[in-house]
């Protein structure tokens, strides 16, 4: 799988939030959009990385910048996940992995000695005009805020 193109626009998407709202990415523009690929809900590297941008919303809100995490989960899962660990962002359910298929972020991982399909974690940066003009493939979960929030300071901002 290959990620979308930067410089172009990134590829659009309806999907339902954990409120079982549709989000599109059509809606967002004017602002700055992170849009981060993660594995599952409630687990130990997923949680760290939503809890690092939960922690960091007034920063996104003064880069002018909206930040949505996109996983397999339903919307009920994703909702339990945002009342534990009272998260301030939406979150937006892929079931089908279709958009992450568009994205090119589901593809083979190994776990354990296990191989199997599934989100590859990755961040994409779009512009308030809607162009994608970042990828970052290789996110560590601990420091991912600091990294996108720097990223849009020294480039978009």
């Amino acid at each position: 799988m290959t990620f979308p193109k930067t410089g172009n626009l990134a590829p659009a998407f309806s999907l339902l939030n954990q409120n079982e709202e549709k989000v599109d990415l059509k809606s967002l523009r004017g602002k700055n959009v992170v849009l981060y690929f993660y594995p599952k809900s409630m687990t130990p590297g997923c949680t760290t990385q939503a809890c690092g941008i939960r922690d960091s919303k007034k920063e996104f809100a003064k880069l002018n910048t909206v930040v949505l995490g996109l996983s397999p989960d339903e919307p009920k899962k994703l909702q339990k996940f945002i009342e534990k660990e009272k998260l301030n962002f939406d979150l937006l359910s892929d079931p089908d992995h279709a958009v992450a298929e568009k994205y090119g972020v589901w593809g083979l991982k190994k776990f354990m000695g296990r191989e199997f399909m599934g989100i590859l974690r990755t961040t994409f940066i779009i512009d308030a005009n809607g162009k994608l003009v970042h990828v970052m493939d290789d996110v560590k979960t601990k420091t991912h805020h600091d990294d996108v929030i720097n990223y849009i300071k020294e480039n978009l901002a």
